[in-house]
């Protein structure tokens, strides 16, 4: 029967199903939040309405909707609906429903939706597979992934398709979820009488951290666990929701999530916030990141970003490494801490790391102009025969055990790479430098 099969499953879903199954929204006023993509006037939601579709591809954590907008499209649109699981399928099954798509489109002028769930999940060959037929409008392709499509979709796959994010949801949109579901009698748990208070609900959100269906998932177990009272009334209290729940664990869904809280652990401490700094730690630390990384990340932010402000903040971070080796976990935690912490509080400067750019840039741009000859290696016979060293001012032969003299190429002579900032210690090295170093004429 087509694609009538998705509301036809919806209106006929027995009890035995789970119930994030059961409560998946049918139309976009059921979607709960994702406004940025299919709020009123968005261009999608324009698009699903008027039947022009686009081959898109949704990404984003588990739980916030990318099947269930699939679904909600497949619903809206005139067209023929496949689905296929990238985890099953192979070259065989796209040829099939291309070829289906091909002989529907010209005996009945009716497109074909292909949506594609995982569909990091295929590797290049399957994904080359699609594209001629994405490319001529054979087929619609709809994809949905956990990952970042920038790194496990393939370009030219991504240059035929639109992209929509969609992120995790919020307490408020999972608490009306939750809301709705004990009260929904067709869908939901509403031929139960359940009492929920809002100190277990916020247990549940907490727990669920932004994904509707563990959400959904926690309170069924919750609520078929726990037995009615005299009153017929399933109370569900906060010690039942957590035997359910047990621990969490707190993993990367996607490859550059990891990244992306990497880059939050390195810009706390950069930004001076060492509570910021020990929480995604933490993240970093329960999600099973991998100690030696995370020491590698702490001197590279020690020499970027702290630079000659706080000297002592480099020895700490390749003490703190070298200690991480050694010991490891768990007692690597407090190490990685204490190395983390005395980045975030130090003073900081990237005074040193903008001086090597600027004199790369040097380098790759300007003159190579020739060494100076009184620069030049004397240590090779025959070398002061050609003038190498004539000239030389040897500092310590002067007073403070400084001389004024050039020590850049003609080409370059006077020019500034470094520059100090007024930050920690490096306060006294740009008074030092204005004090010494004096343009030569």
């Amino acid at each position: 029967m087509e694609d009538l099969f998705r509301q036809a499953a919806s209106r006929n879903m027995t009890k035995s199903a789970p119930l994030a199954l059961r409560m998946r929204p049918q139309n976009l006023d059921e979607f709960e939040e994702q406004t940025g993509i299919v709020g009123l006037g968005r261009p999608l939601r324009q698009l699903i309405g008027s039947g022009a579709l686009q081959s898109v591809i949704f990404f984003g954590p588990p739980g916030t909707g990318k099947t269930t907008l699939a679904n909600i499209i497949a619903g809206m649109t005139s067209a023929h609906f496949e689905k296929i699981n990238a985890v099953m399928a192979g070259v065989a099954d796209i040829r099939r429903v291309v070829e289906q798509a091909r002989d529907r489109l010209a005996m009945y002028g009716r497109r074909t939706v292909m949506f594609i769930d995982e569909i990091h999940r295929f590797n290049k060959a399957q994904q080359d597979a699609l594209l001629p037929f994405v490319e001529d409008g054979t087929v619609i392709l709809i994809g949905s992934t956990t990952e970042n499509p920038m790194f496990s979709v393939n370009r030219p796959l991504l240059s035929r398709s639109l992209m929509y994010r969609l992120e995790l949801l919020s307490g408020e949109a999972l608490s009306r979820i939750i809301r709705r579901a004990v009260l929904d009698k067709d869908r939901g748990l509403g031929e139960y009488t359940v009492d929920l208070n809002n100190d277990v609900l916020k247990i549940i959100i907490n727990f669920a951290n932004g994904d509707a269906r563990s959400a959904l998932n926690v309170l069924e177990m919750t609520v078929l666990t726990t037995p009615p009272g005299n009153n017929g009334v399933r109370v569900i209290t906060e010690d039942t929701v957590r035997n359910v729940c047990q621990n969490r664990v707190v993993q990367f869904n996607r490859e550059d999530e990891h990244y992306d809280v990497t880059s939050a652990f390195i810009k706390s401490m950069r930004g001076s916030d060492p509570q910021a700094t020990l929480y995604w730690l933490a993240r970093l630390l329960h999600a099973g990141d991998d100690p030696v990384f995370i020491a590698r990340r702490i001197m590279i932010l020690a020499a970027e970003d702290v630079g000659l402000a706080d000297p002592q903040a480099l020895v700490v971070a390749a003490s703190a490494a070298q200690a991480v080796e050694r010991i490891g976990m768990p007692e690597a935690r407090i190490i990685l801490a204490e190395a983390a912490v005395y980045n975030a509080l130090a003073p900081k400067s990237n005074a040193a790391y903008m001086g090597i750019e600027s004199a790369l840039e040097a380098v790759r741009s300007e003159r190579a102009g020739a060494v100076p000859l009184y620069l030049r290696d004397t240590s090779y016979g025959g070398a002061k025969k050609l003038g190498h060293g004539k000239g030389y001012l040897y500092p310590h032969n002067f007073p403070g055990h400084w001389v004024q003299q050039e020590y850049l190429p003609d080409n370059l002579k006077n020019k500034e790479f470094y520059r100090p900032s007024e930050q920690g210690r490096e306060k006294e090295m740009n008074e030092r430098l204005q004090k010494l170093r004096k343009p030569i004429k």
